[in-house]
C-alpha cells in the first residue's frame, strides 16, 4: 500500500542521498552527450530511462536487509522483494511516460505548449492511476 511516512526521512544516510544525485546526474549527462551526437529525438529516450531507481532499488534493498539485521534476521529476501516491489511501481510509471510523450508529441504539433503539456501531464497521471488501479484491485492477474 501507497504510504508517506516522514520518519523513513530518517533512515536514508546523506551519502545515500548523494549516490541517488550522482547517478540521476550521470544518467543526464549521458542523455546529453548521446542528444549531442545523434539529435534531440534519440537523446530523448534516453533522457526518459528513470535515472535514480538503480540507484533507489539498491538502497531499498540494503534498508530491508539492515531491518533485518537488527532483530538477528537474514534479510536478503525481503531486501529483494521490496526491491522488487518498487521496480513493479516504476514500471506503471514507465508506462505513465509513454502516454506523456505520445500526448505531446501529437499535441506539440498543433497547439500551445502550455495546453499540450498539461493534456500530457493528464495523459501520464491517468495512465499511471489506472494501471496502478487495476494492479491494485488485481483485475488482470498477470500484472
Amino acid at each position: 500500500m501507497i504510504a508517506f511516512h516522514l520518519a523513513a526521512l530518517k533512515q536514508t544516510k546523506p551519502h545515500q542521498y548523494g549516490v541517488r544525485f550522482l547517478m540521476g546526474g550521470l544518467c543526464t549527462v549521458v542523455a546529453g552527450l548521446i542528444g549531442n551526437h545523434f539529435g534531440a529525438a534519440i537523446g530523448g529516450l534516453f533522457l526518459a530511462f528513470p535515472a535514480i531507481f538503480p540507484a533507489a532499488a539498491t538502497l531499498i534493498e540494503s534498508h530491508e536487509k539492515e531491518k533485518k539485521r537488527k532483530i538477528g534476521a537474514n534479510g536478503a529476501r525481503r531486501g529483494r522483494l521490496a526491491a522488487s516491489i518498487d521496480s513493479a511501481g516504476a514500471a506503471l510509471g514507465c508506462f505513465g511516460l509513454i502516454g506523456f510523450a505520445v500526448t505531446s508529441w501529437l499535441l506539440l504539433k498543433g497547439h500551445e505548449a502550455t495546453f499540450a503539456i498539461t493534456m500530457a501531464t493528464l495523459a501520464w497521471l491517468a495512465v499511471t492511476l489506472g494501471l496502478w488501479l487495476v494492479r491494485r484491485h488485481r483485475v488482470w492477474r498477470g500484472f
